[in-house]
C-alpha cells in the first residue's frame, strides 16, 4: 500500500543513531544515508521505505499534531524491546507497551516520540 513514509529531522546522523537499533529489532536494514536523509527497508523487500530527512524547503522541521507512524512488530516482545530502546536512545514515552482493546482485542502497542518530536507506535496485531 505504501511506497515510503517520511519524517522530518533536524539532524540526520542523530536520527540514524536513534532509529538504527529500533529498526534492527524490526528487521529493517539501512538502504541509503547521507547528510540530508536516511532510509531503511525490510530485509525481504525494497518497499516500503522508512525515511528521515531534513526538510527539502530548507526551513526548520516541525511536528504535526495528530500525525503518527506505526511500525509493525512480529511479537509483543518486539514491541517491548523497541519501546525500551527508543526510550534508552533519548525518545520520550507516549504510552507504555500493552493491550489496547479499544482498537481490537489483540492490539498490542507502545508509543514514543523520537528526538525531533515525531510520534511513533510499534504494534503487534496477534494473540500472544
Amino acid at each position: 500500500m505504501f511506497s515510503h513514509v517520511t519524517l522530518g529531522t533536524s539532524d540526520v546522523e542523530t536520527a540514524r543513531r536513534f532509529y538504527d537499533p529500533v529498526h534492527k529489532i524490526l528487521g529493517l536494514d539501512l538502504k541509503f544515508a547521507d547528510e540530508n536523509w536516511a532510509g531503511w527497508k525490510s530485509a525481504w523487500s525494497d518497499r516500503p521505505l522508512f525515511i528521515v530527512t531534513r526538510p527539502y524547503d530548507g526551513r526548520p522541521m516541525s511536528v504535526g499534531n495528530g500525525q503518527m507512524v506505526a511500525l509493525l512488530a512480529r511479537s509483543r516482545s518486539e514491541v517491548h524491546l523497541c519501546h525500551a530502546l527508543a526510550i534508552e536512545c533519548g525518545g520520550k514515552c507516549e504510552g507504555k507497551p500493552g493491550l489496547r482493546p479499544d482498537y481490537h482485542p489483540d492490539y498490542y502497542g507502545a508509543y514514543f516520540r523520537d528526538l525531533d518530536g515525531n510520534k511513533l507506535c510499534v504494534c503487534f496485531h496477534g494473540a500472544e
